[in-house]
């Protein structure tokens, strides 16, 4: 049943409840699951307040090329509204409420908002208004370095380092989302106190119970793969900063004929790649499904036997998370911030400086034709997301609302 988005409702209980305002820019698969976390804590009240309904209801994706409306529920379990109302078709989602921004901020007896992000405009609206109404703001990132393709040039990597400092010291507590998100902050000067490490998570109960219900072998048959052959994967969208070129250069110079490679994803390179896929004289051991929606991965995970992220930017990657949970390894390019708390490398995959084709054609190598180190890190990964959860997310953010809290009261 679908539940409304509701306004706070009063509960007579013991505990103390802290009221959380969570401005996002829209609804998003990964982010549904820790919201209904949230909302059932019982040191919690929280409001997310949403910028669009993307996601929710039909709407292009740029990145990926094409419509997506998520087939798993991204607006139901948790009290929120809209901050606009938009042309758009909303017969998908619940009655929507809206609500405006400032009204919100100046009426909710909010002890905290946390903001999403920086680069939407109501982002930036609720810093203002924050401020305004000297409510403590939250903000989180999962950046672990500007060493990357968005910021290459030294003069616009130290005003990118600028604008950050002025952001995230402005905050009265950051979430990490790795262990090299906190490096990170430290080095723009955020006090460690400041910090803590919450981690990108994703719903692992629901990626185990899907992944136990896969039947691998009828996957592989409807994608005309043998069931004895080695599946590489790579799962994402098809864009320039990703780098799957890499993962089809990789996969061909290892030249093993029982060995296929799945892309799961679409995008703007689609083309480029099939035609390089028959330079490269692998076309027929390629397959393209295209787009898949959230419910169908675990069984392109379970499947697949590893996972390659080559990325040249991935602040962390929830990929390798889903793909860890369904007993996939990884294979990781060291731009990616999963590195620093799932990756082990020859435990729970490798990671390899990104761009060197050989090294990552080796590793795939290695891993496509040893099936026993294939499966003794498939039981490491299950065994490392175990402790990679999406509760001590929920937890870091308690603890963020109850110090703020707690200061607010002393200062006042």
């Amino acid at each position: 049943m679908t539940t409304p988005p509701i306004l706070f409702t009063s509960a007579v209980t013991t505990t103390p409840r802290y009221r959380l305002l969570l401005v996002l820019s829209h609804p998003v698969q990964y982010v549904a699951p820790l919201l209904r976390l949230m909302a059932s804590h019982p040191c919690l009240e929280i409001l997310v307040a949403y910028s669009n309904l993307r996601g929710a209801t039909l709407a292009h994706d740029p990145g990926f090329g094409v419509e997506v409306q998520w087939d798993v529920p991204v607006v139901e379990g948790y009290p929120w509204v809209a901050l606009h109302q938009s042309g758009e078709d909303t017969t998908a989602a619940p009655p929507i409420t809206y609500r405006a921004l400032p009204d919100l901020l100046r009426t909710g007896n909010f002890d905290a908002v946390y903001v999403g992000g920086y680069y939407f405009r109501d982002a930036w609206r609720a810093f203002l208004l924050a401020r305004r109404y000297d409510i403590p703001l939250l903000l989180s990132t999962d950046a672990h370095s500007l060493d990357s393709w968005r910021v290459q040039s030294p003069p616009r990597r130290a005003l990118k380092r600028m604008l950050l400092r002025q952001i995230y010291r402005r905050a009265a507590r950051v979430l990490a989302g790795s262990s090299g998100t906190v490096t990170f902050l430290e080095s723009l000067g955020v006090p460690r106190e400041h910090i803590l490490l919450a981690g990108n998570m994703v719903n692992n109960d629901w990626w185990i119970a899907r992944a136990s219900k896969v039947d691998r072998r009828a996957v592989r048959q409807s994608w005309n793969i043998p069931e004895e052959a080695a599946i590489a994967l790579f799962c994402g969208k098809l864009q320039p900063w990703k780098r799957p070129l890499d993962a089809l250069e990789a996969f061909a110079r290892m030249n093993l004929r029982n060995a296929f490679l799945v892309f799961a994803g679409d995008g703007p390179m689609l083309a480029e790649l099939q035609v390089r896929a028959g330079h490269l004289g692998v076309a027929e051991r390629v397959r393209w499904l295209g787009f898949i929606n959230q419910s169908q991965l675990p069984a392109v995970y379970t499947a697949c036997d590893l996972l390659l992220l080559p990325s040249s930017y991935e602040p962390f990657g929830l990929v390798v998370n889903e793909a860890m949970l369904c007993g996939c390894p990884a294979i990781i390019s060291d731009q990616v911030g999963a590195k620093f708390d799932l990756l082990s490398d020859s435990q729970t995959g490798f990671v390899y400086p990104c761009g060197n084709i050989e090294l990552f054609s080796e590793r795939l190598r290695y891993l496509i034709a040893n099936s026993p180190a294939r499966r003794q890190m498939a039981t490491s990964a299950r065994e490392r997301m175990s402790k990679w959860r999406p509760e001590q997310n929920v937890e870091a953010y308690v603890k963020a609302v109850t110090e703020v809290a707690a200061e607010r009261i002393q200062h006042i």
